[in-house]
Order: C-alpha cells, then structure tokens, then sequence
C-alpha cells in the first residue's frame, strides 16, 4: 500500500521511491505514497513513475509532486541522469529553505 511503501522508505532512509504503473493505478497510488510520505516528514524523498502512463496523465501526476516519468523504452543512461538531477535539485531546494527558517 502507499502508506507501507512511504513508512518503509522513510524506515531506510531513502532518496529516491520508484512507482511502476501498469494498471492505471498510478493518479490515485502515487499521490497517495507522496502526502504519506510527506506527513512523515519524507520532504526530501523524490518519487519517480514509471511504466505504462499515458501522457495525457504527466501533467497530474507532476503537479501531484512526482519529479520523473518514464514511460516504455526510456534509456537506462538518460532516466539515471534525471533522476539524479532531480535528487540534487531537491538537496539544493531545501538547502535554502533551511538557510531561510534559520535566518541565513
């Protein structure tokens, strides 16, 4: 369920959640997993979707909080490199907002 999978990342301490989608479950699961993982202070967790979305559902799914979508024969070298961009973009992000509540 998305609140086992968000309490188990939060548990390991992860950076990333990967979400594969193959039976349309992907805009009420996936929104589900980021406000668990939210609500456990997992902020900083990026959520990437992979798996059979149709593109009309990108732009739901990007403003529900997921940073990359793969769809089917994405190449391994260009979702590693977005995915990695997408986690440095977040580490940069609440390094300001932490300078900010701070007073920096």
């Amino acid at each position: 369920t998305p609140i086992e999978a968000a309490q188990q990342a939060i548990d390991a301490d992860v950076h990333v959640v990967g979400v594969s989608s193959l039976a349309a479950g992907h805009k009420t699961l996936i929104p589900e997993l980021i406000k668990e993982l939210r609500k456990l202070g997992g902020q900083n967790v990026v959520v990437v979707a992979g798996g059979v979305i149709p593109p009309q559902d990108y732009d739901f799914l990007y403003e529900n909080g997921v940073s990359c979508i793969f769809g089917p024969g994405t190449r391994i070298t260009d979702a590693a490199m977005k995915v990695l961009n997408a986690i440095k973009s977040k580490c940069h992000d609440n390094n300001i907002e932490q300078k900010k509540s701070s007073g920096q």
